[in-house]
């Protein structure tokens, strides 16, 4: 077995790496290598922290630079770049937590009969006939990676079809209120 160390392409908060792929439930002939999947997740969350490292960097020079020095009651460019150096350390630390929380996780392999969990690398497919490869994860909900053609899209149990994922198993139907819409799925693979 190689190394596998994906490089992650960042745009905005969608990263693309190269990994094994992921077949449709049909036609899958051996379970995806999660610990490959695991590792790309952790190394676009580790671009995810450093590019949240530069932001609060750039935002503390832009509030500390003489130019932002007030000049009268009313010059506020030093004061809104403060309040931009606080949400980007906020962002910094959001990022970290979800590192850390998919660095301690273990990798786990689901068989047909378990209940979907934290860990799962789950297919579904909604009512409108569209297939999703979901892995429910302890954080970091809405990241999206390629992987080797496929996209996988991250959701926590606090998603409202995270949530009614879990404890589900193969040929399950969810069904969840999505931005004022009731949407159905069934889970076509758990891996």
């Amino acid at each position: 077995m190689t190394n596998f160390q994906p490089k992650p392409v960042i745009l905005c908060n969608h990263i693309v790496c190269p990994a094994p792929q992921v077949y449709p439930a049909t036609t899958m002939p051996t379970a995806p290598d999660k610990k490959q999947l695991h590792d790309a997740i952790v190394t676009a969350l580790q671009a995810l922290v450093e590019n949240a490292r530069i932001a609060v960097r750039t935002a503390y020079d832009a509030a500390t630079h003489e130019e932002s020095i007030a000049e009268n009651k009313y010059d506020t460019l030093g004061l809104e770049a403060s309040y931009l150096t606080q949400g980007q350390a906020r962002r910094l630390a959001e990022c970290e937590a979800d590192l850390a929380a998919f660095q301690n996780i273990p990798v786990r392999h689901f068989s047909l009969d378990d209940p979907i969990a934290i860990g799962a690398l789950v297919q579904v497919e909604g009512d409108s006939g569209q297939r999703q490869t979901l892995f429910l994860g302890p954080a970091a909900g809405g990241l999206k990676i390629e992987w080797d053609g496929s996209d996988i899209l991250v959701i926590t149990p606090l998603a409202p079809l995270g949530r009614a994922l879990l404890n589900t198993s193969v040929g399950d139907q969810v069904t969840v209120q999505m931005a004022g819409a009731r949407r159905q799925y069934e889970v076509l693979a758990v891996f």
